[in-house]
């Protein structure tokens, strides 16, 4: 826990400050953490080419340059055309790799420099984006830390004892109900600066957020401890003391953010 905690405090201003700054440095920084997300996930794959990781590598690159520059409707081509890059190179180099080995290659990219993307794609949002991009760790740490010290004291029946032994079905349920006061508290503080009027639904909004939220961090959190059992890792890395990879950190956060950016675009 002491390890925890030291690490916790030294990373934290790595990632405030891009958020207080946003736009380019904060882009900067969800790149390079994509790409060591990317290598810790190849590396507990396995992945033996060197040209598949590349290309793994090179489309997050292309992918952050049109978020920056182009758009993300230009970017459709160019992943068409990454995929059949790496379907003719499984033709070439027939039968030395296996066709999920490319799979996983561009599951890879989705799970993590898209998915993350979203934390940016939120933050970048000229309106509220300066504001909602705390929500995604308000939800997803928030509702880790209550279903934490939920279960510690109340868990008793077990949530999903082949993926994560710890976790108990009190203690989801003590996220979910943490998750939602955190938001709501969040929203009282925005309408209380002004953001919104007070006879905004932004309450009942940031509650929904709260709970579907919480639910989807759990998921997310789950998700990676199902791919570290399937390939036989107790941690994605050790880059971070105390608490594994960086993907170890970023699962629930991996979840959380899009959905938080498509309510942002349909509902606000």
């Amino acid at each position: 826990m002491k390890r925890r905690i030291i690490t916790g405090l030294v990373a934290l201003p790595i990632a405030v400050i891009p958020l207080l700054l946003g736009h380019a440095i904060l882009i900067g920084l969800i790149f390079i953490v994509s790409i060591i997300g990317l290598y810790e996930f190849y590396k507990a794959y396995n992945i033996r080419s060197t040209f598949l990781k590349a290309m793994g590598y090179v489309l997050s690159i292309i992918y952050y340059y049109y978020i920056v520059f182009e758009g993300l409707i230009a970017f459709q081509v160019m992943f068409g055309a990454y995929i059949l890059i790496l379907l003719a190179y499984y033709v070439i180099t027939y039968p030395k790799y296996d066709l999920k080995e490319i799979a996983i290659v561009c599951f890879g990219y989705i799970y993590i420099p898209y998915l993350l993307s979203h934390v940016a794609l939120i933050r970048i949002e000229p309106k509220y984006g300066a504001w909602f991009v705390w929500l995604i760790f308000i939800v997803a740490f928030g509702s880790d830390t209550c279903a934490y010290f939920t279960g510690r004291l109340f868990g008793k029946r077990k949530l999903a004892k082949q993926l994560s032994p710890n976790k108990t079905v009190e203690g989801a349920i003590g996220g979910v109900i943490g998750s939602v006061l955190l938001c709501v508290l969040f929203g009282i503080i925005l309408m209380s600066m002004g953001k919104f009027n007070n006879d905004s639904p932004i309450l009942i909004l940031l509650s929904i957020i709260g709970l579907v939220g919480s639910v989807l961090s759990q998921i997310g959190d789950l998700a990676a401890s199902a791919i570290k059992r399937q390939v036989g890792i107790k941690d994605f890395g050790n880059l971070l003391p105390g608490h594994g990879g960086l993907l170890d950190r970023l699962d629930s956060i991996l979840f959380t953010a899009p959905f938080i950016y498509y309510i942002m675009q349909f509902f606000i």
